[in-house]
Order: C-alpha cells, then sequence, then structure tokens
C-alpha cells in the first residue's frame, strides 16, 4: 500500500521521459529571448510539420494566448492561457526568459514585476528552449531536454484532449461557451471520488449519478486510477493508470469513412459547447486540411438527453432543434435572444404565505404537463391515487411540483432542474400555481408549440359590487356578524405584522449581523453561478458585496428543517457569538421562507484537504504542527469558551478553511442541531464522513464533546502522515 505513491510518480516520470525523448527535435527550438506579438512580424511559434501553432489568436475585439490546430478557413482552438479572462490588448508580447519562463507583458508593463505566465515550481531551475511539439504540446525545457512544464500536463481546465494525451484522475475538461468564446462553458466531464467512474454533468452539479447525463463505470482489481488516453492513432480509451493497461475503449480510427493515402490524420475528443463529447479526426495533405470527421460521440439520438436547460425550464425537440420552455406559471429571468438554451426561470407571482393560511388548498390550482419528467431528488415519495397526489401538494406549502408515474407520487421543492419532454417518459406532471391564475392542462402537443398558456385573472369589483348590494337588505344581524368578521381579521392581521416585525428586529439587534435579501445575494452570486464547495448542509458559491466589491462565501442550506423559525434564529445567533480567530466569520444571513442562506467571509486557500491530499506544495514539520495548534485552539473555544458550549459533529479536513496566511480556520460549526431529524441518522455515512465519527455515532447513542474530541485526533493524524486515514467500512 505505501508503495503506491512511489508507482505512481515513477510512471508520470516515464511518460513525461517517452514524450520527450519521442517528440523534442533539437533543431525545431525556440531559443531565450525569442519575442512575439499580435501585431508584430510572429504572431506564433509553429510546430515542425506546420499544423499547429502557440500564440496570439483574435478574440473578439482584442486578442488572447493559445494553441491551435491550422485549419482552413478557421482555425480550431485547443488550448486557450486563463480561458475566463483570455483577452490581451494588441501590443502585448510574449517572451521566454530563462528565469520563469514565458513572460507574457501586457503593454507598457514592467518585466521585473511580472509573475511568469507558466511559473515553474522547482528550485534553482533555469528554462534553456522551448518547442511547440506536432502532437499539439507545446513545452519548455531545461539545458539538458528535460521537460519542465507542457501544455498536456497543465492544471488549466480544457475542453480538448489531443493525440498522446491523457486524462488523468481528478482532472477534467470543460466545455467553451460557444465556437467563438472560449471561456468555461455549462458542462464537465471529470473522473469521480472512486477514481473508476467517468461522468458528464452540469457545472456546479456534484455529478453522482442522478445528475450525470453520460457516464462509464469501469471496475479492475488492484490499487489503481482511472484516466482517459487519446492514443495518436486515434483509439479513445479507458485505462489504469497505475499499469498502463487498457480496461475498455470507446472508439478507435476504425470508423474512418475517408481514409486516404499518404495523408496525416491528427485525432482530438473535445467536450462541446452542447455538452456532448465527442471524437474528431482531421485530415491533411501536406499542410492543407482535406476535411473533419466525426468518428464517435457520448449521446446519441435524442438531443435533449443532455440537460440544455437551467432552473425551471424543459427542453423540448422541434424541427429536431432543442429548445428550452418556461413552465406553466414561470417566467424567464433574462433574456437570451433567439437561443433558447440554458434558460433560467423563475414565478411569475410574488411569495404567498401558506404556512399563515389554516386551508392552503384554497389558495392553489394544478395544471398539469403530459410526457414530463425532471431530474434532482424529491422530498417525498408515497404510493397513491393521482387525484389523492394533486390534493396532497395543494395542503403541503412546501410542494411545489410533483411527478406521477404508476400509482407513484412524487413531491418536489423549487428549483425544478434538468426538465425534458420524452413520448417516452409515462409521466404526469403537476405544478401548484396561485388560486387566482387560472390555466387549462396542457397536453403535450400545446407544450411543444410555441403557444403560450392562457393567463385569466378573477374580476373582484363585479364580486364586491354584488355582495355590497346584498348586504344592505340583508338583517341586521346579517351585518353585525359581517363588521364583527372583518375587524377580527384586522386585527389578527395588524398583531400578526407588529408581532413579525419585533421578532426580526430583535434577532437582528442581538446577533449584530447584517439581514440580506435574497434578491441580494442572487445579484452578488451571479445567479449562484460559481460553486466553490459542497458539504454536509449545502452547496457554498463566491460572490461579491458592497462598494468595495468584498469576497464573500455564500452557503445555501438545503437539509434544514423548515418549520421552527425561532430555532433557526436561536442558532444563528448562537454562531454569530462566536469571534475566535481560528473560527470562519459569520457576515449575514437570508430568511425568505423555506429559502435560508448564511454569509461568511472568503478564504482564498480553500480546505486543509486539498493542502493535504491533492497539493503538491512541501510543507514542513512546523508549518502543520502550526496548522494543528489551531484546529485545537478553534475546538476548545467551541467547547470551553464561548457563551453557548458548541459540539460540531462534523470536524474533518474539509470543514477547515486556510486563509490568505495559511491560518486554519473551521467552519460549519452550529449547524447540527438545524438538521431534520431523519437526514442526521440516515445521512451520517455519506460523504466519507465515517471514518471520523466516533463510535457513538454507530451506535445511536447521545454525542458529546467527545465526539469532536475523536474527529480532531484523526484529523491530527492525517496532518501528521499527510495521508488520508482508512475508512475500514
Amino acid at each position: 500500500m505505501a508503495s503506491t505513491p512511489a508507482l505512481l510518480l515513477l510512471v508520470l516520470l516515464m511518460l513525461f521521459a517517452n514524450e520527450t525523448t519521442a517528440e523534442t527535435n533539437h533543431t525545431h527550438l525556440i531559443s531565450i529571448g525569442s519575442v512575439i506579438s499580435p501585431t508584430g512580424t510572429h504572431a506564433s511559434w509553429a510546430s515542425r510539420s506546420g499544423l499547429f501553432a502557440f500564440g496570439f489568436y483574435p478574440h473578439g475585439n482584442s486578442y488572447a494566448v493559445g494553441i491551435w490546430l491550422l485549419n482552413q478557413p478557421n482555425h480550431t482552438i485547443v488550448w486557450t492561457h486563463n480561458r475566463d479572462s483570455p483577452s490581451v490588448p494588441s501590443n502585448s508580447t510574449l517572451r521566454l526568459t530563462k528565469e520563469g519562463g514565458l513572460l507574457l507583458l501586457q503593454g507598457n508593463e514592467d518585466p521585473e514585476f511580472l509573475t511568469p505566465l507558466y511559473y515553474l515550481y522547482q528550485a534553482k531551475v533555469e528554462v534553456a528552449s522551448a518547442s511547440m511539439l506536432d502532437s499539439g504540446n507545446f513545452v519548455l525545457y531545461d539545458k539538458n531536454f528535460s521537460m519542465l512544464w507542457s501544455s498536456f500536463h497543465n492544471s488549466m481546465p480544457s475542453d480538448t484532449i489531443l493525440g498522446g494525451q491523457n486524462l488523468t484522475s481528478g482532472a477534467k475538461l470543460v466545455s467553451s461557451v460557444s465556437q467563438s468564446d472560449h471561456s468555461s462553458g455549462h458542462f464537465w466531464l471529470r473522473s469521480q471520488f472512486d477514481y473508476v467512474h467517468l461522468a458528464a454533468c452540469r457545472v456546479n452539479s456534484t455529478c453522482e449519478p442522478e445528475d450525470a447525463y453520460w457516464a462509464k463505470n469501469t471496475y479492475f482489481e488492484g490499487y489503481g486510477y482511472l484516466q482517459l488516453s487519446l492514443s495518436i492513432e486515434g483509439s479513445l480509451c479507458l485505462q489504469d493508470y497505475s499499469s498502463g493497461s487498457e480496461l475498455e475503449c470507446l472508439a478507435s480510427s476504425k470508423n474512418l469513412t475517408d481514409k486516404s493515402k499518404n495523408a496525416t490524420f491528427i485525432y482530438r475528443a473535445t467536450l462541446d459547447e452542447d455538452g456532448n463529447f465527442r471524437l474528431y479526426a482531421h485530415q491533411f495533405k501536406g499542410n492543407t486540411s482535406s476535411g473533419v470527421q466525426t468518428l464517435w460521440k457520448a449521446v446519441e439520438g435524442d438531443k435533449c438527453q443532455v440537460p440544455l436547460c437551467g432552473l425551471n425550464s424543459y427542453c423540448f425537440i422541434k424541427s429536431d432543434k432543442a429548445m428550452c420552455q418556461c413552465y406553466p406559471g414561470f417566467i424567464r429571468i433574462k433574456s437570451g435572444g433567439n437561443d433558447t438554451r440554458f434558460l433560467d426561470c423563475e414565478q411569475n407571482h410574488s411569495k404567498d404565505n401558506c404556512e399563515s393560511i389554516e386551508d392552503p388548498t384554497t389558495m392553489y390550482n394544478m395544471t398539469s404537463l403530459k410526457d414530463i419528467y425532471w431530474g434532482g431528488s424529491p422530498y417525498l415519495v408515497v404510493p397513491m391515487e393521482m387525484e389523492t397526489c394533486k390534493k396532497s401538494c395543494q395542503k403541503d406549502c412546501d410542494c411545489r411540483a410533483v411527478l406521477y408515474k404508476s400509482s407513484i407520487c412524487e413531491k418536489y421543492k423549487l428549483p425544478l432542474l434538468y426538465g425534458r419532454s420524452s413520448k417516452d417518459a409515462s409521466t404526469t406532471a403537476f405544478l401548484k400555481m396561485p388560486s387566482g391564475i387560472v390555466l387549462s392542462p396542457t397536453s403535450n402537443e400545446t407544450a411543444l408549440s410555441s403557444t403560450k398558456p392562457s393567463l385569466f385573472v378573477d374580476d373582484k369589483r363585479s364580486l364586491i359590487m354584488i355582495l355590497s348590494f346584498t348586504l344592505g337588505w340583508i338583517s341586521f344581524f346579517g351585518l353585525v356578524f359581517v363588521l364583527y368578521i372583518f375587524i377580527i381579521y384586522r386585527r389578527q392581521v395588524h398583531r400578526y405584522a407588529i408581532l413579525s416585525a419585533s421578532e426580526n428586529l430583535g434577532f437582528v439587534e442581538e446577533c449584530s449581523l447584517r439581514s440580506f435579501s435574497f434578491d441580494e445575494l442572487v445579484k452578488s452570486t451571479g445567479g449562484f453561478a460559481e460553486e466553490i464547495g459542497r458539504g454536509s448542509f449545502g452547496a457554498v458559491y463566491r460572490g461579491t458585496i458592497g462598494d468595495s466589491n468584498r469576497m464573500v462565501a455564500v452557503r445555501r442550506l438545503e437539509k434544514f428543517v423548515d418549520e421552527g423559525e425561532r430555532e433557526f434564529q436561536a442558532e444563528i445567533t448562537a454562531i454569530a457569538r462566536t469571534h475566535h480567530k481560528n473560527l470562519v466569520k459569520l457576515i449575514g444571513f437570508c430568511i425568505d421562507g423555506s429559502r435560508k442562506l448564511l454569509v461568511f467571509e472568503y478564504l482564498s486557500n480553500g480546505s486543509l484537504a486539498d493542502l493535504l491530499f491533492k497539493s503538491h506544495m512541501t510543507m514542513a514539520w512546523k508549518e502543520r504542527l502550526k496548522i494543528a495548534l489551531d484546529v485545537a485552539r478553534g475546538v476548545l473555544y467551541l467547547h470551553e469558551e464561548c457563551d453557548v458550549r458548541i459540539i460540531h459533529c462534523n470536524i474533518k479536513p474539509q470543514n477547515i478553511l486556510m486563509d490568505e496566511m495559511w491560518t486554519a480556520k473551521i467552519s460549519d460549526f452550529g449547524f447540527a442541531r438545524l438538521l431534520k431529524p431523519s437526514y442526521s441518522r440516515m445521512k451520517k455515512m455519506d460523504d466519507k464522513r465515517s471514518r471520523y465519527l466516533a463510535p457513538e455515532w454507530q451506535k445511536d447513542e447521545s454525542v458529546s464533546v467527545k465526539a469532536d474530541v475523536y474527529s480532531f485526533g484523526v484529523v491530527l493524524l492525517e496532518i501528521a502522515c499527510r495521508r488520508s486515514s482508512i475508512d475500514m467500512n
């Protein structure tokens, strides 16, 4: 077991050596001091065959740095530096230097104060030359022609692998926005945590089986990791990373329909902007392109198999084109022109007060859609008849939609994800809407057309006039009864408003936190676009607040009880009262009905798990000792020094974050009592938590501060050994 890391390192060194030996041509090297610029005589460095080039290419009104395949009339971009902010001005230059490799100067910048484009971690290693290889790999060499850096092994994700390139475990491909915009798009292809599961899914999803629209599960004996490999001959295969043996081949060049003699073929596998993973073959005669063939694609048939649609919208096929449409009762959040893909929708009515109504069924109507289904996990699955299913959702304030199939009723909250229309679905979807909006039942044929559902609003004025005229002729006792009911109603509404205002005010004053609205947090996070982590209590998104654009982390709580508003406020008050340098600071909160969010300070250096298990940085023993002491001080404060004793119940490296000064801070404390009872027990073994849980968790016994001490002991061993503990389960 201990020899596995050494074996992986040996295999990696052999791969580097083989590629260097195979492709290094000392007569086609880029020497130190070489310079290229977008508008100069030389804008790129070409490979020996002239089919690949590295340098500046047009990007909108400016330029970007990348690698492309020389196709006519358009070039095929296969790699872009800093793809989410690629633009550089026309007066930029790219220079090969001895100390830092490639140095990108934008405008009149001073080279002495620039960070090299490709930073070399090896100490006292100087770059001697560079080369654009015929495989599409751009490399930097030292004086002995040993490879120091290459674009094939660069850590920044691209959307393409070329012949001779591997996608190793832990790496990922991220699709582009479009063929002209190579910034990160909506899909990624990645290896899962079990290292034998390759999956394609939407960006920011967990890529678990319920999220993946395409996946490959490959099992093999012994210890090893899965890698996706594309050979120079065009075979796209899954391999055992340790031994290099092939486990399964997805496609090969045997599918070529036109394979001319004396032609050169270059193969690339790309996760395209529509989410489909394809294998292409580019044929060249000399330096002239003679065509591109698609040899294989992961998703065949219905284009809606790929989750093209966003929140609260569904995909349907019209004229052999995938389109998205909002569900009835929803409107699109922002316009995207004629292209309806990746459409996000929101409810077209304001928030209701379902929890305060004695009989919620009077507030809602149910509209149906045939042969529609969506992804995600329902919060309740029960067998019942269709009418009973509809009425059950009307009574349930949490329920916003149901899927009914084969006498099974599945209840869902918003948002609805991965919606799709299919004649093979055999499902009926019911969506809840306020009774003031009446929609006729919509068949699948109507849904597939461009016709919008008809909207009808009740006319209250005529009803009021009729009631007023009738009340003028009724008896005195009837008038007294109506006035009595009206006075009682107004009195209850007034008391409820005063109570709500006083409770909210007291809560804010007590915890001294900033109260955010849900719309503020949606805007600050760009619509929850950038997920930076996911823990036991929900996803975490990056955002900015204030005029200074202060970076924050917004946690969207997903697994807490919806009832007990006062209990939730009490727990947040306890968290806000904690002040310690080794605890993540709570900045603010948002309570919007069932939607609860917390705003924390943003820590830029990630989690302790990333530092210990994924980072290649060398950690001295003093640094690890400092981290262990930081965590111990935070646990001691939670147990003995703060006003309210807090048991964390989930101490693990993923919940220990590092700030810019590499100080360890504990996060996710104080939430244990807020979890739903069913979730706290059913899900306690998920997410690799079992290795950190004390024995009393296994026996469902009461938990004390000793459980945190046990978890800290496991974390302490991992810090000392810098390796993950073994899960005996």
